[in-house]
């Protein structure tokens, strides 16, 4: 009779266990790296989102103030807040495309800039708007000689033109007598030839954090992940675009 020697295919315990830790290792660097990616993703689209924004305010307020016609009842307001706020208004030419049938008798119309909360799904959001008057609304107070109303916001007409702004600044310049700049102080005559824009704009990770008025004031329990408005670049989730833009023809008033 003839006996077949016994052949052990299994694994030993020492083995399994060499086994188990070298796909565990396998499982948190796939884990890792699937994190890394997923966060690197977020950072891409949060930024393309933003980027989206800030081209839209900056070729509006190109468009309008290309055409901008000084006068001394504009509003070129400073805020002091500590995430600035300022407020823009003056006249512009417009062209006939841009006005209503019924509002138009001219191309001067009046075009203002200025930041307001929205409620959008219980939740406070912080946008920057434009308010547009039409020509005939723009003549009649210039007849009048009361202004103020085609500069005033009107939250039910005006369109908020970007999302989660935390901040908006456009601040007037001209050049001194030697070829300087320096900060414009409104006068009845002349005005700035420059303003220099700045807008900050959260992403999308930090907008749904932001619920109330004052998270986006940068108060309360919100404080930090704002942190402060001079060190708005060094925030990953802030993104911060500057530029500077020609306030009408400045060289042929």
């Amino acid at each position: 009779m003839n006996f077949r020697p016994r052949c052990d295919s299994g694994f030993s315990l020492i083995e399994l266990m060499f086994s188990m830790a070298i796909g565990s290792v396998i499982l948190i660097l796939a884990a890792t790296l699937l994190g890394t990616s997923g966060d690197g993703y977020e950072l891409a689209s949060g930024r393309v989102a933003c980027d989206q924004e800030a081209r839209a305010v900056i070729a509006q307020l190109s468009s309008d103030l290309a055409t901008a016609v000084f006068h001394k009842e504009g509003v070129i307001e400073k805020s002091s807040a500590k995430w600035p706020v300022d407020r823009l208004g003056f006249l512009s030419l417009q062209p006939a495309s841009a006005q209503t049938d019924l509002g138009r008798i001219g191309d001067l119309c009046a075009v203002n800039y200025y930041v307001h909360d929205l409620t959008l799904g219980g939740k406070t959001v912080r946008c920057l708007m434009r308010g547009f008057r039409e020509s005939n609304d723009t003549f009649k107070s210039l007849r009048d000689e009361d202004t103020a109303p085609i500069f005033e916001p009107k939250f039910t007409m005006d369109e908020p033109i970007a999302f989660g702004v935390v901040s908006f600044e456009a601040r007037p310049q001209l050049r001194d007598s030697q070829g300087k700049w320096i900060d414009w102080v409104k006068d009845d005559i002349v005005g700035p030839e420059v303003l220099q824009i700045k807008i900050v704009i959260a992403r999308r990770n930090l907008t749904g954090k932001l619920k109330l008025p004052d998270d986006w004031d940068g108060n309360g329990s919100t404080e930090k992940l704002l942190g402060e408005a001079a060190k708005a670049d060094r925030n990953k989730d802030l993104e911060v675009y500057a530029t500077t833009l020609r306030f009408g023809n400045y060289g042929n008033r």
